[in-house]
């Protein structure tokens, strides 16, 4: 089965941060892979943009390199880079000053009745600059659009300052705030499997559903992001954003429709019915960790404060969360989220427990019958599995055995699997904004956030040391099993 290739129309995508990590390792892949399978219409460009002075050759030699280091050798096609890099232009512009935006307004005034996206892959400190140059120089049009990475903020008032910050510059629906998590494959699959069959959606509530677990684990440390994880920490850096945009889609309402608007709307209302967690409760519901040395599948690795090279830090590289929602659907059902740098292996995956049966007709020679559970796997490998109970083939009597339905998405589908840059730049043309956070999710879900963050300082509750390698503090583990259930680490 292959996908379908729905071409979008011509586009100005500019680039701030043009020479940054983003879009040499995503970014640029992304949009070749997009221009490989067609989905390009001319004369659409890409114009790279930041302070450093580049002539368009530099620029197309430096997405070449990019692209032989971060495409795999079988979708490195040289023609279709030499096609890709004649799309590609650079300017030299600073945000700080007027320099360079005059040559920007002259370059895009070839493509006014374009599509025009501005993606902001900078510090968020200088979206508002950038913001008002745009505005200054008159380069919003109908059809333009504006991207911008996470951090939206690091607390509620800094995220509404930022949010106001563009808002005087740009509509709301000229936003589109983006989170990659969204567009993984998996993840939408999650809404295909509720909202497009009768099998899941009619157990989808406490009457059938005993508990929800959410995992974000990755097995590397600070890598280049030291200076800033440090003062964001996994709670800032994870839960926010990816993990809870993740529990909306699991937990939400059925939309009218697909409608960007009907979706948001759903997802809001998850996160305002979100129990609050303050120094009442944080230290029976969290648990904050941070990893010491240890040891990693290429051998020994440092601790966290170790690769901050020296000094002290309660910063958090794990934490683990029993969140509630106060709804009808999800009356009681305790919703376990978890996340960390160096642990036991890189995986992210949703995990809905169904409850037990009520009573076994079977014997003790069956053998122990499991709850049924659905698994989604978002990486490494995506995919769906639902593990069932049946009979252990063959004569001698019932026996029961634990099986999963697997469907892997690479072998389950011809197509290539996509990355998720890949989906949500092209929704950015299309001006989709269905896998994109609105202001008010953004602000709702810092406004469950903080308390937690103030709590821990209020309360003084330290990050618990784990070993590198490992799932994280022992607390995590009793965070779970103190409620007779166990975390779920993989098939």
């Amino acid at each position: 089965m292959s996908s379908q290739i729905i071409p979008v129309e011509p586009f100005d995508y500019v680039v701030f941060g043009g020479t940054g990590d983003l879009a040499e390792r995503k970014l640029l892949p992304a949009l070749y892979h997009r221009q490989r399978a067609g989905q390009f219409t001319e004369p659409s460009r890409i114009i790279g943009a930041s302070r450093s002075p580049m002539t368009d050759a530099a620029y197309r030699k430096f997405a070449t390199e990019a692209l032989k280091q971060f495409l795999s050798p079988n979708d490195f096609d040289k023609a279709e880079v030499e096609k890709f890099c004649a799309r590609l232009h650079y300017v030299a512009v600073d945000a700080t000053s007027e320099k360079g935006w005059d040559k920007l307004s002259s370059l895009l005034e070839e493509g006014k009745d374009r599509v025009r996206a501005f993606y902001l892959a900078v510090s968020p400190s200088i979206f508002g600059q950038i913001s008002e140059h745009i505005r200054d120089h008159k380069l919003i049009t109908d059809q333009t659009r504006i991207v911008v990475e996470k951090p939206i903020g690091r607390d509620l008032e800094s995220a509404r300052s930022l949010n106001d910050t563009i808002g005087k510059v740009f509509k709301e629906e000229q936003i589109f705030r983006i989170d990659h998590y969204l567009g993984k494959e998996t993840v939408q699959n999650l809404m295909a499997l509720r909202f497009a069959n009768a099998l899941y959606e009619p157990l989808w509530n406490f009457a059938h559903i005993d508990h929800v677990q959410i995992t974000v684990a990755e097995s590397v440390g600070l890598e280049s992001r030291a200076g800033y994880y440090d003062k964001a920490g996994a709670m800032r850096d994870m839960v926010q954003n990816h993990i809870l945009q993740l529990l909306c889609l699991v937990a939400m309402e059925p939309p009218t429709s697909m409608d960007p608007e009907a979706v948001r709307d759903e997802k809001l209302k998850v996160l305002r019915g979100l129990k609050p967690i303050n120094e009442n409760n944080v230290e029976k519901l969290t648990v904050r960790g941070q990893y010491k040395a240890g040891a990693s599948s290429n051998g020994p690795v440092k601790g966290y404060l170790e690769e901050l090279e020296g000094g002290e830090s309660n910063t958090e590289t794990f934490v683990a969360v029993k969140a509630e929602i106060g709804s009808w659907r999800w009356a009681g059902v305790p919703f376990y989220i978890r996340t960390g740098k160096r642990l036991s292996t890189r995986m992210s995956e949703i995990v809905v427990s169904f409850k037990p049966i009520p009573h076994s007709i079977f014997d003790e020679t069956a053998g122990r019958i499991s709850a049924n559970q659905l698994v989604i796997r978002l990486q490494p490998d995506e995919g769906v599995k639902q593990w069932l109970m049946i009979k252990d083939p063959g004569p001698g009597g019932m026996r029961l055995k634990h099986v999963s339905l697997d469907m892997t998405f690479e072998h389950s589908f011809e197509a290539r699997h996509p990355d998720a840059y890949e989906r949500l730049l092209l929704d950015v043309i299309r001006n989709n904004q269905t896998l994109f956070m609105r202001r008010d999710e953004v602000e709702a879900a810092w406004h469950w956030v903080d308390p937690i963050l103030k709590a821990w300082e209020e309360t003084g509750q330290s990050a618990q040391s784990y070993t590198a390698g490992t799932w994280g503090p022992s607390q995590a583990i009793a965070l779970i099993e103190r409620d007779g259930r166990t975390w779920h680490e993989g098939d």
